[in-house]
């Protein structure tokens, strides 16, 4: 069995297209889980969830941006806090602007309704009995700190507390991790777009499982940034500038 395991596309198809190449290179799959965020803070969120809807065999679950351009409540409450914190307002106004431009083209398109109903998680057993979570920020939650490796082990050891698996993937820091705690292997995919770790690279992996074992395969992806940018530039997206920061490696994690 091999399966494809993607998170964080962020509406970057110019990316997911360099994901999917590369895995028909690799000599396909069997099936993809993609771990959430989807649409938000990219330029062709309707794209994304074109491309990703039609993969075979896929299973999806909800990120924290999925919910959050899928609810515009949320953003209401962001303009409230940003009122009381004016120093903060610049910052709030222009992620509430991106929310809800991506509201408006995956209701658009149709999408609003699915994505309101996505999962907060995804579960299998693997044939040698390995049981796998997919989680987008960690076990029972889609926001937060996450998994990542700024957090110590007594963090990590609380935020897998009665997870039930022996492998966790996850994404939503967007900074890649592979280590173990108490047993359980938590493997942090990194993001197919905006990454805040140097390598700019899309980032996935192929889960590979058998009767007698299984192995991840970390794969990086090179795809063209610049387009990406130009997309972003052309279309007029509110939060053009914050996704140039990311494409030309200025943001870190």
């Amino acid at each position: 069995m091999k399966l494809a395991i993607l998170s964080d596309i962020h509406g970057n198809s110019i990316a997911l297209d360099a994901v999917l190449a590369d895995i028909e290179h690799a000599g396909g799959v069997d099936g993809y889980w993609l771990l959430g965020d989807f649409a938000a803070i990219g330029p062709d969120p309707v794209g994304v969830l074109e491309q990703i809807r039609a993969l075979p065999n896929a299973h999806f679950l909800r990120g924290n941006t999925d919910r959050y351009a899928t609810t515009q409540g949320l953003v209401e409450g962001w303009l409230a806090e940003a009122r009381a914190h004016p120093d903060k307002i610049e910052g709030v106004l222009d992620f509430a602007r991106s929310m809800a431009w991506t509201m408006g083209a995956v209701t658009a398109a149709g999408f609003l309704g699915w994505m309101r109903e996505l999962p907060l998680d995804l579960r299998l057993t693997l044939p040698d009995g390995t049981r796998v979570l997919g989680v987008h920020a960690a076990p029972g939650t889609d926001d937060g700190k996450g998994l990542s490796p700024k957090l110590s082990e007594a963090e990590l050891r609380a935020a897998l507390a009665g997870c039930a698996a022996d492998l966790v993937f996850a994404g939503h820091t967007h900074i890649p991790m592979d280590l173990t705690v108490d047993g359980v292997r938590v493997f942090n995919l990194g993001s197919v777009s905006n990454s805040p770790v140097e390598d700019q690279r899309a980032k996935y992996a192929i889960l590979h499982a058998d009767a007698s074992t299984h192995r991840v395969e970390p794969r990086r992806v090179a795809y063209d940034q610049a387009a990406v940018i130009a997309l972003t530039d052309k279309l007029g997206h509110p939060a053009a500038g914050r996704i140039a920061q990311f494409m030309r490696g200025e943001v870190r994690g």
